[in-house]
């Protein structure tokens, strides 16, 4: 009896993480005629220095609500071969496409090219065969065999202290090169607990695809605070729809957010979509005979918004920077002088990043 009764205690215990974190709402309510497919694209496994089997990355991402993920062990990098031999680079994705193969998860083939600077660390993701990316002698040959199996190529946390001691993105000649080649995609503005200006301008003025990721290596519950409502740094793709071909092809396009801590960055018109369909205003009301207007915005995200008002009128009960919580809404009263059936209102999203020290500035229509 006590054996049946620890049993279910451990069975219940074995569940429980799984269903109390469960993401029931969407991160971000997709633009009209666009699907948001949420992604982290850099994760790592025991099958190269990463803590935790695969299958457990796949039940972390069901628990946190993502769509979609790969597995990028580290080629070169095999610090557990004595006791985790492995002459298969694509075992790690393997066991986790077989973990997720009944759930809503999608598991995409990736691989961390893993070499000194330049280039530093790349990852491949929608790959055909990791073993192939592996040339121990050529730090970009791996680069040119993802770019032959049509993955996409970005640069990993160039902004990595191990081999940028100043903590400043920058580009070497050979990553010039590759950019010009069209060998190299995309960039990490965002890795693990780390964020990069630099990056971000580096992705403007090169026209790479902005990209943010968790690279855990140990659980994400430990590294980013989730039992406390905290999250992994995400890359949100706006595809058409949630195909795999579709996807892919909206990572090449740039269409992409990522989000990190309170923080939502991107291009102006990724950004500026997606606040659209995330935030909206009533129409104004007015008590009899005065002219100041009660407006309720409403913020249908997993995000807090950071506003700042940048319009004429004045605020009657709040100054004209203020925040809505996620999935929340704030009453604002605005002194218009007259009588309006509806208004246009300008705003700054203070945690929206659009560029080096550029933040998104938008209009929005009550209605």
């Amino acid at each position: 009896m006590i054996n049946i009764t620890l049993k279910k205690i451990f069975i219940f215990l074995s569940i429980f993480p799984l269903w109390i974190y469960a993401q029931d709402q969407p991160f971000f309510v997709s633009p009209e005629g666009q699907t948001i497919v949420s992604a982290d694209l850099h994760i790592h496994t025991t099958f190269s220095d990463g803590s935790v089997w695969p299958n457990i990355r796949v039940s972390e991402a069901l628990r946190e609500g993502l769509d979609l993920i790969s597995i990028t062990d580290h080629l070169e990098y095999q610090p557990h071969h004595k006791d985790l031999p492995n002459p298969d680079r694509n075992r790690s994705y393997d066991i986790a496409k077989g973990s997720a193969k009944k759930s809503k998860l999608t598991v995409i083939k990736g691989a961390e090219i893993t070499r000194s600077m330049p280039p530093g660390h790349i990852n491949a993701v929608f790959i055909e065969d990791a073993n192939k990316l592996l040339f121990p002698d050529d730090p970009t040959a791996g680069i040119k065999e993802a770019n032959r199996q049509k993955g996409f190529v970005f640069w990993n946390h160039p902004n990595w202290e191990a081999q940028r001691k100043d903590g400043i993105a920058r580009l070497d000649n050979m990553h010039i090169d590759l950019i010009e080649r069209k060998l190299l995609h995309g960039i990490e503005v965002v890795n693990f607990t780390t964020y990069s200006e630099e990056a971000i301008e580096i992705a403007l003025e090169n026209d790479l695809t902005i990209v943010g990721t968790s690279d855990v290596h140990g659980l994400t519950s430990w590294d980013f605070d989730i039992p406390e409502g905290g999250h992994r740094p995400m890359t949100f793709i706006l595809c058409k729809n949630n195909s795999i071909g579709e996807v892919k092809k909206a990572l090449f396009e740039g269409k992409t957010m990522v989000w990190f801590k309170e923080l939502m960055i991107g291009k102006e018109e990724n950004l500026l979509k997606i606040i659209k369909s995330n935030l909206s205003a009533s129409p104004p009301t007015y008590k009899d005979d005065e002219l100041i207007a009660k407006v309720i915005l409403k913020n249908y995200s997993a995000n807090i918004l950071h506003l700042k008002y940048t319009g004429p009128f004045t605020f009657h009960q709040d100054g004209t920077i203020f925040k809505i919580e996620p999935y929340g809404e704030k009453s604002i009263d605005i002194k218009t002088l007259e009588n309006k059936p509806s208004l246009e209102l300008p705003f700054e999203l203070l945690n929206g990043i659009t560029g080096r020290k550029k933040y998104l500035n938008f209009k929005i229509k009550t209605r």
